[in-house]
């Protein structure tokens, strides 16, 4: 096969393999300018307390690592359509820096989700003490998706119903929050009989959550690796493949 028709059909792969590669890259930029400017999620609920800067770390994290991928993705495309050695060389370097970076955090991922599992839970059980304090009226929209959570998944507390009797904002002991009950009422606690509130924990639910999350993130970072892997193969095979800036038509 002449180089020729090896360069084009490496270019044609390497630009189908870029483009599946850009994808993910426009997705953690999304999900970084997400968690930045909109604070009001679960996602920002469970690791974010008090003067916590985590999620604006984490926001940074995606927001970098997507505008890298798209600038390499971009540099990649280039590089191989208009044949130029410096940028693929450039594109490859990024790509192997990338690589390590992700196998980094995938075993960083794996090592630390004990840690952030507790500190999940220890979050939730402050926001829980803090629910319904009328001195702390910025935490409503915590609150609000506390009660979403609770409403939607017929659940209440973290682990059982037993855990707001913790509470101190309370007008009395019997009363719970409403939305751990069947009652549609728009406020933070309703004093109604206990057989018409929900019994059981959140917790459960909350961490087939977790971990669904966990695993569907694992599965993303390793199909990027196995692509970055063909990427990486492709770009060498590119580079080797070009002479100089220009290929003779008929040279072998």
């Amino acid at each position: 096969m002449k180089i020729r028709d090896k360069i084009l059909i490496q270019k044609y792969f390497l630009n189908i393999f870029n483009g599946i590669f850009l994808v993910p890259g426009l997705v953690l930029l999304q999900f970084g300018l997400w968690l930045l400017y909109d604070r009001n999620n679960l996602f920002s609920v469970l690791f974010s307390s008090g003067d916590s800067r985590l999620v604006t770390y984490i926001s940074c994290m995606f927001l970098g690592a997507g505008s890298i991928i798209i600038f390499t993705s971009a540099m990649g495309f280039l590089g191989s359509v208009k044949e130029i050695k410096c940028l693929l060389v450039i594109y490859m370097s990024f790509q192997i820096l990338v690589f390590g970076t992700q196998f980094a955090i995938s075993v960083l991922t794996f090592v630390k989700k004990e840690e952030v599992h507790n500190q999940w839970n220890n979050r939730i059980d402050e926001v829980i003490s803090e629910y319904g304090n009328r001195s702390l009226a910025e935490k409503e929209p915590v609150w609000n998706i506390l009660n979403a959570v609770q409403h939607d998944m017929e659940c209440c507390g973290r682990y059982n119903i037993t855990q707001w009797d913790k509470n101190k904002n309370k007008g009395n002991s019997t009363e719970i929050p409403c939305s751990c009950t069947k009652s549609s009422l728009k406020k933070w606690f309703c004093d109604v009989p206990r057989n018409s509130t929900y019994y059981m924990g959140c917790e459960e639910y909350l961490d087939t959550w977790f971990e669904n999350t966990i695993l569907i993130l694992t599965a993303i970072n390793v199909g990027l690796l196995i692509i970055q892997i063909f990427v990486i193969t492709l770009t060498a095979q590119l580079f080797r493949n070009i002479k100089k800036d220009h290929i003779w038509p008929n040279e072998s």
